[in-house]
């Protein structure tokens, strides 16, 4: 799930990645957004719509990396944004997005487009600015 920060606080991940794909790039690329001090919103175009195996090993080293950045992520990261076209498949996303939020802390929202998506991400990110005290984000 390699991320692309450089838009922030647009933090865009792929899911299209290869054997040979580093976690730990992964992991150190959110670490970045989250030292930022700064809210953001993660988007992704391409979300697998099929469960993936992941190793025993990866599985407990991501509960690990979760666990120790919770409280960050609850209040850094203002949520998912997955763009789905089909309205089938967001409904599918759209159940599991409870579990998704009681993991990682933070909501999943869905759009049908790249426009949606970016509409929902303006409001998070202007709402959390109006929010914030002032000076800071």
């Amino acid at each position: 799930m390699p991320l692309e920060i450089t838009d922030f606080p647009l933090v865009w991940m792929r899911y299209d990645t290869g054997q040979d794909h580093s976690h730990d790039e992964d992991f150190a690329a959110l670490e970045t957004c989250l030292k930022r001090g700064a809210p953001f919103v993660i988007l992704t175009d391409n979300a697998p719509t099929e469960p993936h195996a992941h190793s025993q090993d990866e599985k407990k080293r991501t509960v690990l990396w979760m666990k120790a950045h919770k409280a960050e992520l609850r209040s850094r990261v203002l949520a998912m944004i997955v763009i789905e076209p089909s309205a089938a498949t967001r409904l599918l996303f759209k159940s599991f997005g409870v579990a998704f939020s009681k993991f990682w802390g933070y909501p999943l929202r869905l759009a049908p487009s790249r426009e949606g998506a970016m509409e929902i991400a303006t409001t998070l990110l202007a709402e959390r600015a109006a929010s914030a005290p002032s000076g800071h984000a």
